[in-house]
């Protein structure tokens, strides 16, 4: 029973950490609609930054300047949202396609440059000894996956707020005006480039934010960790749960994971030893037709619409036309 409720909490804390990386692709397409298919670049960003910071020191590589996990998360945040800044001014004038293409290639850069700058980011061999929050649990794993289940929950929760809160915030409606009508928006002297980079650097920074928060769950990062299929599964994520809900990036999030995590033990249990490496592309495969299948049924997601609600108040103004032809 103990190891169940230690798994379940182990599932949680990854499916939380996948929910960051969606609720930041949420802010950039959701919300103001970049179509960002380099989330796994930032996500290395925001990971190497931190481990680079926090670990011990270590003379066959650049960092380990030991300093508290807080710290290299906030180094994190701030290096991948600079990132996407910068890619952000150089790119956000394409078309979605173009963009798309050209963040899918930063990705792809990130992701060399990790495998090959080997005197900064260990190379293929990676980092090690990551500082794990309240690493001394360790040894008893239900301690250990529930506290960190806790406070991974804690930093979902706070970026859930937070991007709920600039949502509705006058910031959040001239990204809603520029996603529908960009047109209308400019001619109220609202400036698109200038609040696109503003929405693509703040994404970048929360994803990098999931990176680190990932880095300093696992311990050990390299660069295959990192690979084109990470933003796949992502984009799956906020698609199934729903694009434009920040609670249906969540809840998509651990939809899609426990999928993936179901497929993953099946086609293990089925398939003989000689053959599971190719049959672990059937995961793939199983995720592929589960998003048809929910299109199909439910275009706009599974909870793209849990945050309609009712009017309260006065009768939209047809209601009351009828209630009270003239």
């Amino acid at each position: 029973m103990m190891d169940l409720v230690s798994y379940g909490a182990f599932f949680m804390t990854t499916a939380l950490i996948f929910s960051l990386m969606s609720l930041g692709l949420n802010l950039q397409w959701g919300l103001t609609g970049l179509f960002n298919v380099g989330l796994a670049g930032f996500v290395a960003i925001g990971a190497y930054t931190s481990a680079l910071v926090t670990t011990p020191d270590d003379p066959a590589r650049f960092g380990g300047l030991d300093l508290p996990i807080a710290i290299g998360w906030m180094a994190a945040m701030l290096t991948a949202g600079i990132a996407a800044a910068i890619v952000g001014a150089a790119t956000l004038r394409l078309k979605s396609d173009y963009l798309a293409i050209t963040t899918f290639g930063v990705a792809v850069v990130v992701q060399l440059v990790a495998l090959n700058a080997q005197s900064v980011t260990g190379g293929p061999f990676g980092i090690g000894f990551i500082p794990r929050p309240f690493g001394e649990l360790a040894d008893t794993p239900l301690a250990f996956n529930l506290v960190n289940l806790a406070v991974v929950g804690g930093v979902t929760l706070l970026a859930y707020l937070a991007l709920e809160h600039l949502a509705r915030s006058p910031w959040g409606r001239v990204l809603k005006a520029l996603r529908e009508d960009e047109r209308a928006a400019v001619s109220l002297g609202k400036s698109a480039r200038f609040y696109r980079i503003q929405a693509f650097a703040v994404g970048g920074a929360i994803m990098g934010l999931a990176g680190a928060v990932q880095a300093h769950f696992i311990g050990f990062i390299a660069p295959e960790n990192y690979l084109p299929t990470l933003t796949f599964q992502v984009w799956v994520m906020l698609i199934v749960g729903g694009s434009g809900s920040n609670k249906g990036a969540i809840l998509g999030s651990i939809v899609v994971w426990a999928i993936w995590v179901a497929s993953g033990a099946l086609t293990s249990a089925l398939a003989p030893v000689e053959h599971q490496a190719r049959a672990a592309a059937l995961q793939i495969v199983a995720i592929g037709v589960m998003l048809c299948l929910i299109l199909l049924v439910k275009p706009t997601g599974l909870f793209a619409g849990i945050r309609r609600r009712k009017p309260v108040g006065n009768p939209p103004l047809e209601d009351a036309e009828q209630k009270n032809p003239a």
